[in-house]
């Protein structure tokens, strides 16, 4: 399940307390076109939802944007304020706070092999 292995993976990179960006997850997980990273993003999407229903750090924070100068795509945010973790405009100020400390977070978290 996808989910589940991207998890693995972002688990295992929080150790070094650096994002990846969706085409680099994309092409590390072999992902098959068509749609990868609307395959990824999905995937992401249903990690949040988990992580929200848990109480943990998004794990989702590992994944950015290589457009948009080290945050994550807008869907992250709009997923996040979904499931009312995030208040605010996607492309605000507010955004770039959120996305620090749920970073900073998840890498404290998930670096934990035991966190899940």
């Amino acid at each position: 399940m996808l989910p589940q292995r991207i998890r693995d993976h972002l688990c295992k990179m929080a150790q070094d307390a650096r994002p990846i960006t969706y085409q680099a997850l994309a092409k590390t997980l072999e992902l098959s076109p068509p749609n990868t990273i609307h395959q990824l993003t999905v995937a992401l999407e249903c990690l949040i939802a988990e992580d929200v229903a848990t109480g943990r750090p998004l794990i989702a924070a590992l994944v950015i944007s290589k457009a948009r100068g080290g945050l994550p795509a807008p869907g992250f945010f709009e997923c996040a304020k979904r499931h009312g973790r995030f208040e605010g405009d996607p492309s605000g100020p507010e955004a770039s706070d959120f996305y620090a400390a749920e970073f900073k977070e998840a890498i404290r978290f998930w670096c934990s092999s035991s966190a899940y």
